[in-house]
């Protein structure tokens, strides 16, 4: 890992106390206020390591330089060095993190998308595990849920279940999860008892704001129907299921959960913004390939991430060959943290080793 220079650490500082100067002057009103203060907050994280990371240089230099005639104060100031020089690598590699690019959308709340893949009727009941398996994960959070909509299957599962995730620094947790799972087990509906391999989609999309992704009416196609198939007693009894076609990039989103009309459409635009969103970043991404190329997870839904074996109790990350013989703790939430987090620390880790070239 390359050392950051003297000069980028005082620019970095010097910023700050820029920065701090304005805000505490009161002279800075309305969007130039907010504009300094969320500048303040990205840089003081950054800056606060800067200013230990330099602190630690630079009493290091004076240990060093250090030309006591008392022989037990040069050996005093000879263990202080040492301890410094052991720690400084460490204070350089967290202001490297730190100084990391950021996703804009990390701190921002999700929007959770399970469908069913291959495998019938386990595929859907594999969706269920799933979705409660983030439900578990986001209650240890301190996050909350909202289902969206959601089409059960015919056993109990769920052939597609949308979800809101609101909380921080949502997207940053979820993100790599986007992909294909694939589960293997014994079925509860074989009788033979044979393993079957069945699967899963997984998609965790970034939720804008209004600000973000602004819609034109005149973009819409509206249609109001009398929801139909799983839902509760109000099914097929009112005018409120809402399927909105945006005309300018096909893009189809329907709900029906709700009893309420103005709901279901309220609930069915939330979901067209954030795939609009997310297709605006795809196509910013594409144009910066070479930088998506070092991390961990492309988000590519395609791509087979993980696989749950229930006869070995083992869950496996293909992107980074981590397996952990936890499978039940994983499916019931709190495991789940410990592979999210190998994840994060490995696409910082790629990044870094990027960055260095």
């Amino acid at each position: 890992m390359s050392t950051i220079s003297e000069h980028r650490l005082q620019q970095l500082t010097g910023r700050l106390a820029e920065l701090e100067a304005r805000l505490a002057s009161g002279t800075l009103e309305g969007d130039a206020f907010v504009a300094t203060s969320r500048n303040y907050a990205e840089l003081e994280p950054v800056a606060r390591v800067a200013s230990e990371v330099l602190a630690m240089r630079g009493e290091l230099e004076s240990l060093q330089t250090l030309q006591d005639p008392d022989p037990e104060m040069r050996a005093l100031a000879e263990e202080e060095a040492q301890r410094l020089k052991a720690e400084l690598p460490e204070a350089e590699r967290r202001l490297a993190l730190a100084m990391l690019p950021r996703d804009a959308a990390d701190q921002r709340p999700a929007m959770l998308e399970i469908r069913a893949g291959t495998g019938g009727d386990e595929a859907g009941l594999f969706a269920a595990d799933l979705y409660r398996m983030y439900e578990r994960y986001a209650a240890e959070q301190g996050w909350r849920v909202e289902m969206i909509s959601a089409s059960a299957s015919d056993v109990g599962g769920f052939k597609e279940v949308v979800a809101n995730i609101a909380g921080t620094g949502v997207f940053a947790k979820l993100k790599f999860e986007s992909g294909v799972h694939r589960v293997q087990r014994v079925p509860v509906t074989e009788s033979g008892g044979r393993i079957h391999t069945s699967a899963a989609t997984v998609a965790v999309l970034p939720e804008p704001t209004e600000v973000d992704v602004q819609i034109d009416d005149k973009d819409l196609k509206i249609d109001i129907y009398r929801a139909s198939g799983s839902g509760g007693q109000h099914v097929n009894t009112t005018d409120s299921a809402v399927r909105i076609t945006h005309l300018p990039t096909d893009l189809v989103v329907i709900c029906q959960d709700e009893r309420s009309q103005h709901k279901n459409k309220a609930k069915a635009m939330q979901v067209l913004r954030t795939r609009l969103y997310e297709k605006m970043r795809d196509e910013a991404q594409g144009a910066e390939a070479e930088a998506r190329k070092a991390m961990v997870g492309s988000g590519d839904r395609s791509e087979r991430i993980r696989t749950y074996n229930f006869p070995q109790g083992r869950v496996t990350d293909h992107r980074i060959n981590l397996t952990l013989h936890r499978l039940p703790e994983i499916l019931e939430g709190p495991g789940l943290a410990e592979m999210i987090d190998a994840l994060i620390a490995e696409d910082e880790a790629k990044r870094l080793a990027a960055m260095d070239g």
